[in-house]
């Protein structure tokens, strides 16, 4: 029997032809590790040999192929449709493989692939529910934890705190023997910067900008926008679940002048005259829990409507990617070691610049060091950022 090529459609109940793709598949896989011709891989690919394969330990063709930095070889398997961001044993993709290696050539094929796929599968999305729905927001919802579902989420409970060294935190969770941080304390650097980076030089600073923040967690971006020279002469929270809304009501948020605090998810507001009537935000942050890239490109596609004009700023809470488990679950900057988290980031860094710039707004970016003097931030509590250098987006819309 001969082994189905991708146009064929295998019967995959018949152990004799699982086992001719399993064959066929390692036999690909140890072809190129052995550096066999371009020719012959072709050829066993034309004659069925399945790109997707992996072996044992987890390398693929493609992993095989980045070992070798065979940059004719990564390019052709990529037009066969080998899968960019399968990892291996060890959790490393390809492009990993290639940051180790320093082959920007061969990196930059396989994150540029990553780039296609994940444009393409937003595009198809947005045209039927179902029609090529990414493989990402297939496995979030198979996650019914208060970390990747929103509704699960707004029903958990939340616990208020401080570590053991000091720093303040928000942990929602997620099974019986595990936390995961809402929002930590060692995130003040990200949240100072990216207030210094909206608000400085904005002409409307001196008098009073008008902000609107998406996510309230433990406050600290919102102090510092109250802690400019001139506070916010309007400053709109949305904020959705309860127990943030009683620790904001705790800490005296609603009697806050200028502050006006609107209690649901920002698809409840977004088109309501609560937030159109302000005439156009200076400043627009959001930084979500348990919500998916999805939802994060849906409200970009309302920020032309919400942000004042070309001197508005915007930004967002960028850890899409950061972790190597965020890219099935795709959860904005808090979701549930290592080079693969900096392949996902860098993609995401370049799909969400896209987006953005699909609707007018063009992006600059600048780095954050959230490791130097942070090393034992997490403690216990499952990380939801492992990437060494935030790169924090700034947002500004493009001139008529």
């Amino acid at each position: 029997m001969s082994v189905h090529s991708e146009d064929s459609d295998p019967n995959w109940e018949d152990a004799d032809t699982v086992d001719e793709i399993v064959e066929a598949g390692r036999d690909l896989v140890y072809s190129i590790l052995q550096r066999e011709p371009l020719a012959t891989i072709k050829s066993k690919i034309a004659g069925g040999a399945p790109v997707w394969f992996q072996i044992e330990d987890g390398t693929s063709a493609l992993h095989a192929a980045a070992y070798n930095e065979d940059v004719e070889l990564v390019r052709f398997l990529i037009g066969q449709g080998a899968v960019w961001n399968a990892v291996d044993g060890l959790h490393n993709t390809a492009a990993d493989i290639t940051l180790s290696m320093n082959n920007e050539e061969c990196y930059t094929l396989i994150r540029d692939a990553g780039i296609r796929s994940e444009l393409l599968l937003t595009l198809l999305s947005s045209k039927s529910p179902l029609a090529g729905t990414s493989l990402s927001l297939v496995l979030k919802a198979t996650d019914d934890s208060a970390a990747g579902s929103t509704d699960n989420f707004l029903t958990s409970r939340l616990r208020y705190t401080h570590d053991e060294h000091g720093q303040e935190i928000c942990l929602v969770k997620v099974s019986e023997t595990e936390d995961v941080g809402v929002m930590m304390g060692w995130e003040r650097s990200i949240m100072k910067e990216t207030v210094d980076r909206l608000c400085t030089g904005h002409p409307n600073l001196q008098d009073g900008l008008k902000v609107l923040n998406v996510g309230f967690g433990l406050g600290i971006i919102d102090g510092f926008f109250q802690s400019l020279e001139v506070p916010p002469s309007q400053h709109v929270i949305i904020e959705a679940h309860p127990d943030v809304l009683q620790h904001m009501k705790e800490l005296g948020w609603y009697e806050n002048p200028g502050v006006k605090i609107l209690e649901g998810k920002w698809q409840d507001f977004v088109e309501s005259d609560e937030l159109l009537s302000v005439g156009g935000f200076d400043v627009i942050y959001t930084d979500t829990f348990s919500e998916d890239y999805k939802a994060l490109h849906d409200f970009f596609g309302h920020l032309p409507d919400l942000l004042a004009g070309p001197e508005s700023h915007f930004s967002f809470f960028h850890g899409l990617g950061a972790t190597s488990k965020c890219l099935p679950l795709m959860i904005i900057g808090r979701s549930l070691n290592s080079r693969t988290d900096n392949t996902f980031y860098d993609v995401y860094t370049h799909v969400s610049e896209l987006h953005l710039a699909d609707i007018g707004i063009n992006v600059e970016w600048s780095d954050v060091d959230v490791v130097e003097g942070k090393q034992d931030r997490w403690n216990e509590t499952r990380k939801y950022f492992s990437v060494r250098t935030y790169r924090l987006p700034l947002g500004k819309m493009r001139g008529m």
